[in-house]
């Protein structure tokens, strides 16, 4: 198996594991709505969700950022900060 993910970027491999994790906590949280059977309790399981989206988003483009820094002009990175801040705006307003 570790020949397996020799051959990709750790830096890929660690955004991957973020996107993995992410997955897991939303498949996990309608597990727990349809155990929880209750639109309330659901609402709330949800309203937990707004917030850990975002933050695996931000935490796995920072990574992506930090390893193409070297590669990109800072112009290019100046517009990549502010796309990310339109996105995040766009969720939160």
């Amino acid at each position: 198996m570790k020949s397996f993910f020799s051959k990709f970027d750790s830096t890929v491999l660690t955004m991957a594991g973020l996107r993995m994790l992410s997955a897991s906590i939303e498949f996990s949280a309608a597990i727990v709505m349809l155990i929880l059977n209750d639109v309330k309790k659901a609402v709330i399981v949800n309203s937990l969700l707004a917030i850990v989206g975002p933050i695996i988003f931000i935490i796995t483009m920072t990574i992506g950022i930090f390893h193409i820094a070297d590669q990109v002009s800072y112009g290019k990175l100046v517009f990549i900060g502010i796309g990310v801040f339109f996105i995040l705006f766009g969720i939160y307003k």
